[in-house]
C-alpha cells in the first residue's frame, strides 16, 4: 500500500489529511494562534531534520529487524517522497519537536522494516511519534497502534507542551489507532493483557523511574518472538541501564540522540 503521496498526488489529498468538521482530536492551528508562519527555508530545514539518519541508527534497525540495506533505502526514499513531513509541519510540528523526538523517521523505518501487528506507545500526547509509526502501519497495509495517555509535561518544551493530544494525526491515519485515556499502571496492564502479544513497544512516560522500570519490565514480559522494545530519553533516569544489565547486556542503544534513545529485541 503506498504512502501519503506529496503535492495532492493520489492517493490521499493535503486536503483529505487535514483537519475536518467533527474530528475526535482537536486540531489546534499554532501558527495562527501564536501569530508566526514558518517561511519555506525553516520549513525545509526542519523537514531536512526530521529525515536526517545516522549510519550507525540505520545499522541498529538492520540488526532489529533483519532488514537489508537495500530495504531501508527504500523505505527511507519512499519517506522522502511522502507528505507525512509536510503534514507533520502543517499540523505544528517545528523545531521543538524536532530537538526533542529527533528519532520520529527511524520509528517509521523500524515500523516499515518489522511490520508488526500489535504496537503499543505509552505517554502520548500531540502524537508526534504516533504519526510516523502511523504513517508506517499505513504503507505497510497492516497492524494497529494503541498509545496510552496523556503523557506528562513535567520538564517539556513550552512549544510542545501548548500542543494538543494527537492533534500531529491527521484523519487519514487515524483507522489504524486507538488512543487510551487513563495513563496508569492498571490501564497499562489491561492493554498489554488485550494485545496477546506485542510486537513493538515504545516507552516514553516521562522521567519517573519507577514507572520507567515498571513499563519496561510488563512490556519485556509481553512482547512476542522478535518483539522490540523502544525506550525514549534514556537519560532521563537509570531506569533502562539497568534493564540492560538484568539482561546480561550493556547499554542498547538505537540513537545517541540527543536525548537517547535505546532499543532491544526479544529472543525467546
Amino acid at each position: 500500500m503506498p504512502i501519503l503521496s506529496r503535492a495532492g498526488a493520489s492517493p490521499t489529498s493535503r486536503a483529505e489529511l487535514g483537519a475536518l468538521s467533527g474530528d475526535a482530536v482537536p486540531y489546534v492551528d499554532r501558527g495562527s494562534r501564536r501569530g508566526t508562519v514558518l517561511s519555506p527555508a525553516a520549513r525545509k530545514d526542519i523537514r531536512h531534520r526530521m529525515l536526517f539518519f545516522r549510519q550507525a541508527s540505520l545499522d541498529r534497525i538492520a540488526q532489529l529487524t533483519g532488514a537489508s540495506p537495500t530495504e531501508l533505502q527504500q523505505y527511507r526514499r519512499e519517506l522522502k517522497e511522502s507528505a507525512l513531513p509536510d503534514l507533520l509541519l502543517q499540523r505544528g510540528a517545528g523545531v521543538a519537536f524536532t530537538r526533542e523526538l529527533p528519532q520520529g523517521a527511524l520509528l517509521y523505518l523500524i515500523v516499515r522494516a518489522a511490520r508488526p501487528r500489535r504496537v503499543i506507545e505509552t505517554g502520548v500526547r500531540p502524537g508526534y511519534s504516533t504519526a510516523w509509526m502511523l504513517g508506517a502501519l499505513h504503507a505497510n497495509g497492516i497492524g494497529e497502534l494503541t498509545s496510552l495517555g496523556p503523557g506528562p509535561v513535567a520538564g517539556r518544551a513550552a512549544g510542545v507542551r501548548e500542543v494538543g493530544v494527537g492533534q500531529f494525526v491527521a484523519p487519514a491515519l487515524r483507522d489504524r489507532w486507538t488512543l487510551a485515556l487513563g495513563n496508569t499502571e492498571d490501564r497499562l496492564r489491561e492493554l498489554l493483557s488485550a494485545a496477546r502479544g506485542v510486537d513493538l513497544f515504545l516507552y516514553d512516560n516521562g522521567p519517573d523511574a519507577a514507572r520507567a522500570r515498571f513499563e519496561l519490565r510488563a512490556a519485556w514480559e509481553a512482547l512476542g518472538e522478535h518483539g522490540i522494545l523502544l525506550a525514549h530519553h534514556i537519560d532521563a533516569n537509570p531506569a533502562w541501564t539497568d534493564f540492560c544489565r538484568l539482561q546480561g547486556l550493556p547499554l542498547q542503544l538505537l540513537d545517541p540522540g540527543p536525548p537517547p534513545m535505546g532499543a532491544l529485541v526479544m529472543h525467546r
